[in-house]
């Protein structure tokens, strides 16, 4: 049959891009679900009364180059100067390997969390590597891996510390450093506030040990003073109470340790290891801890184990931290890590290993030193006397004129009240930068590194104990040596970039090239987040017109795009209705009514913003049960302050109920809380704000597109109706009265370019059609797996939507094979699991997205067929219960060419129907023992032998 253009013209303003069957394959499809056309799919799946009734419509779809072309003219509108402005941001240079082969690499990018760890054992390397720096640098016990940035970091400290202190003062202030960064008081003043801490900001000289329950302490400070806190410490242990220290990770190369100064918590940011500024972030904070408070630690972190061989295996440790689980009483609702971000600095930490580190610290401080001598040659006061990178100056009224005159020569300084400026050195600092700088304060003098070579910094407090003396960080000095390091830990994950992930409720779709192209551009890459506003003309444009195509995407008003992570759009969100509830007289209003099908992170928000959760119970279908709704919001009518929902729900159907509920939460005085999880399901077709939402967050990691990179970076803004706009939160960059949720005031802006590019690419239309094919292939694969396995919910039509629930606890029942064996054995077939046991524990619940192909839904199809089959055999007795490709899944290449007394084959074993052939995914352990992690828990690097074993 002749080819012909019309085959691709119903998708081509999709450019063969997001959108992955044909329209032929898509026809083949409806066939087999029973229907003419996709319209007819939709009818029958999406509810009438909550369609929208206007397209989308920003105009059409652009090409490729067009859309580049137009990104580069915004992003031109950018200013890159050189910012010397610190407060915890620094110029760095990320090496050119990592850059292209991490960064730039989608083996890493496209991952996802490694809940399975079989398939995720190089990123959980680098990952522990990432640990090991951190606990070497800090002096600590156990690192995570990692927070969102520092500033939420230190909120984190703050919490875990009213969690594990034993002080008297246990309900009285949390001490924070008047010398910490703005931003992080402010974020610490934003979390302590519903929690109903004080917090007490002043001069540490000045602590009152006995009338805290913690404190946190800057070092260096944010102007530079380093101070050593031992006898601060000291008493705030006499008195047991919790010391955080919030410390900059590169002078660690050259200043005491936190823990050699007695800290239980050292917080802090890696971005100047090799991640760029990117106008705030994505970048990965560290958390370390004393051995006896890891287990009130938030986020992740990265275990030692062996698999089912006795073979070493890395996997995530203290599962019993994660919010599915504790719930409301979750330690934190921190979901999303920095995962990639902490990768970057890992490997920025094995590239340079500790002698490069130390070098790169002495050398920043050596420029700082004669930066402050010719300054001091000119007649300025600098303050501290002594330092690591960071110097103020005495310049009364002429501060204006200096920061003007620093501007003209490219360099941005810090304003500090109305007499100081500040100024941060960084590894990318030429003699040129200190030249320019004396010529902006009136000097005109040549650096001459050669001649200055003096340390300014603080004989009490200079580090003598060794860092990072581990293998790891001595043996990829050359370039050919790491590339290959790197080549190899990719090789051992499975990514988007080998296979589908249908997990349900993360969506793993595309994150297409050309979108990502824009994010290392050095425009949208080297901007500090507080420049001034007429540098960053670019970004607030592409965030305008971002937000306003959000705003039509979701029946919102207003967006704001400061939560970095989804987690952090959830607190966002609710505090946003705090502030609502509380300028209307009815701060009282503190119970939130949550489904217990809702995502883990939902109470544990809840939880955070003060609030008491009540959960509502869910009917035979898996929907939320409207009377106990009803009964529970008239029950706590005059206390109600929200209701959390996901739309469409967690099992996956779109529940017809919805704007029932909203309007019982409304009626009481509630307000509405819409999670966007699921909003893959929805954009085009049905808006969260027409159906009752008063305020959502988007998971921009999840239905725009950016990468998940093995768990973070991730982008939660929030949409809110007008009422709730002036409650959004603020930065004190901006001089806003609402307190900030995350360290810079866009968040994560460096990776908006990946949804923006979306929208244009895709247009209004595209964006519609993406989420009427990813319906279109989840019925599918529900349909192509009925008889085989029961579909657990949908809707009365018999439709599920963009997800669909496989139940596998019949197997367990018939044959002993768990929902763990399915998804170990989907291993072998080359596919990442499913979502395992969530909502319903046993059960497997799939999202295939609109980006997969027919070919590779077919090909998941075969597996899970072909599984089912295997199961069946245990069945009939025909292959033993216990000693069964199932239960001995995954298989590795050591099993296929070792020896072989197992009762079927080797090629059954390692070649079952979905495997590729030639290009077949081998899982680099075997089945990890989680039990044998979580009994001898280590979580630093093992010994070089280890490796050597390999």
């Amino acid at each position: 049959m002749a080819f012909k253009l019309t085959d691709y013209e119903a998708y081509d303003f999709a450019n063969r891009r997001h959108i992955g069957p044909s329209p032929r394959e898509m026809a083949d499809m409806l066939k087999v679900i029973g229907f003419k056309t996709l319209d007819d799919l939709i009818d029958a799946t999406v509810p009438e009364q909550i369609r929208q009734k206007a397209p989308l419509d920003w105009g059409p779809a652009m090409t490729e180059r067009d859309a580049l072309f137009h990104m580069k003219q915004v992003a031109s509108k950018n200013k890159v100067l050189t910012s010397l402005i610190g407060q915890g941001y620094h110029g760095t240079t990320t090496p050119a390997p990592i850059l292209r082969n991490i960064l730039e690499n989608p083996a890493w990018y496209t991952a996802y969390t490694p809940y399975q760890p079989e398939i995720s054992q190089g990123r959980l390397e680098a990952l522990l590597n990432f640990q090991t720096m951190v606990t070497d640098l800090t002096g600590l016990d156990i690192a995570n891996a990692s927070l969102l940035d520092e500033a939420t970091a230190a909120a984190e400290a703050m919490a875990m510390a009213k969690r594990s202190g034993r002080s008297k003062a246990n309900n009285a202030a949390f001490f924070v450093d008047q010398y910490c960064h703005p931003q992080t008081i402010e974020v610490i003043k934003t979390r302590a506030a519903p929690l109903g801490i004080d917090v007490t900001v002043g001069d540490p000289a000045d602590l009152e040990a006995g009338a805290v329950f913690g404190a946190i302490f800057q070092y260096p400070g944010t102007y530079g003073h380093v101070r050593d806190f031992t006898d601060q410490i000291a008493a705030l242990h006499e008195h047991k109470a919790i010391a955080v220290v919030a410390a900059d990770i590169l002078s660690l190369a050259l200043l005491k340790s936190p823990g050699e100064m007695g800290a239980d918590i050292a917080i802090g940011s890696t971005q100047r290891f090799g991640v760029p500024m990117g106008y705030g972030g994505p970048h990965a904070a560290y958390m370390a801890t004393t051995d006896k408070l890891k287990r009130a630690m938030p986020g992740r972190i990265i275990g030692v184990s062996i698999d089912s061989r006795g073979n070493k295996a890395y996997r995530l440790a203290l599962q019993t931290r994660e919010q599915h689980i504790r719930r409301e009483k979750a330690n934190s609702n921190v979901c999303t890590a920095q995962a990639l971000l902490a990768v970057i600095a890992s490997m920025y930490g094995v590239y340079h290993g500790p002698d490069g580190i130390k070098a790169i610290a002495q050398s920043v401080h050596r420029k700082t030193s004669r930066l402050a001598k010719g300054l001091e040659s000119l007649g300025f006061k600098v303050s501290p006397e002594v330092f690591f990178d960071t110097i103020t100056i005495e310049v009364g009224a002429l501060q204006g004129v200096v920061m003007a005159a620093a501007v003209n020569e490219g360099i941005n300084l810090r304003k500090i009240g109305n007499d100081r400026v500040g100024i941060s050195l960084d590894e990318q600092t030429r003699s040129e930068t200190i030249e320019a700088v004396w010529r902006a304060f009136g000097g005109d003098m040549k650096d001459d590194s050669e001649a200055n070579r003096e340390y300014r910094l603080p004989e009490h407090a200079l580090r003598e104990s060794e860092y990072m003396t581990h293998p790891i960080f001595h043996k990829n000095r050359a370039e050919a040596e790491i590339t290959r390091y790197m080549r190899r830990l990719a090789d051992r994950d499975l990514a988007l970039d080998r296979a589908m992930i249908p997990l349900g409720s993360c969506t793993m779709k595309l994150n297409a090239t050309v979108e990502m192209i824009p994010v290392t551009w050095p425009e949208f890459g080297n901007l500090h987040p507080f420049v001034p506003a007429d540098q960053a003309a670019g970004y607030l444009e592409m965030i305008d017109d971002l937000n306003d195509k959000l705003c039509q995407v979701t029946g919102y008003d207003a967006i704001s795009q400061q939560p970095n992570s989804g987690a952090q759009g959830e607190y966002a969100g609710l505090l946003t209705i705090r502030g609502y509830h509380a300028a209307r007289g009815e701060s009282h209003r503190n119970v939130c009514l949550i489904p217990t099908s809702a995502h883990g992170t939902n109470p544990a928000s809840a939880q955070m913003v003060g609030w008491k959760v009540v959960p509502v119970k869910a009917d035979d279908k898996g929907n939320i049960d409207v009377a106990d709704f009803r009964d529970k919001a008239e029950k706590h009518g005059d206390n109600l302050a929200a209701c959390m929902i996901t739309y469409p729900s967690t099992h996956g159907v779109f529940e017809e109920t919805v704007t029932e509920v909203c309007a019982l939460t409304h009626q009481y005085g509630g307000q509405v809380y819409i999670d966007g999880a699921n909003m893959n399901a929805m954009v085009g077709l049905s808006r969260p704000g027409d159906i009752g939402g008063d305020v959502s967050h988007l998971n921009l990691h999840k239905t725009f597109c950016i990468p998940h990179g093995g768990g973070g970076p991730g982008m939660g803004p929030i949409g809110v109706k007008a009422h709730l706009e002036e409650y959004l939160p603020g930065h004190p960059e901006y001089g806003t009265a609402v307190g900030p949720v995350s360290a810079a005031p866009f968040g994560s802006p460096s990776i908006l370019p990946v949804s923006w590019a979306y929208c244009l690419l895709m247009g209004g239309e595209g964006l519609t059609q993406a989420t009427r094919v990813a319906i279109l292939n989840a019925n599918y694969i529900a349909e192509s797996l009925k008889g085989s396995y029961d579909i657990l919910y949908s809707s009365d039509a018999g439709r599920v939507a963009h997800e669909c629930i496989l139940d596998t606890r019949p197997l367990d029942e018939s044959a002993g094979v768990s929902v763990d064996d399915v998804a170990k054995r989907l291993i072998d077939n080359g596919f990442h699991a499913p979502t395992m046991s969530w909502p319903v524990a046993g059960t497997l619940m799939v999202e295939p997205t609109e980006s997969e192909p027919k070919d590779e839904i077919d090909r998941f199809i075969r597996a899970m067929l072909d599984i089912r089959e295997e199961a069946r055999a245990i069945e009939e007795g025909k292959i033993d219960p216990e000693n069964n490709p199932l239960k001995n899944a995954p298989h590795t290449v050591a099993d296929l060419v070792g020896d072989w007394d197992r009762p079927y084959s080797r090629e059954q074993a390692c070649y079952p129907k979905g495997a590729f052939k030639v290009d077949k995914y081998w899982s680099p352990v075997n089945r990890v023992d989680n039990a044998y992690g979580d009994r001898n828990l280590i979580c630093s690097c093992p010994p070089m032998s280890d490796y050597e074993d390999e």
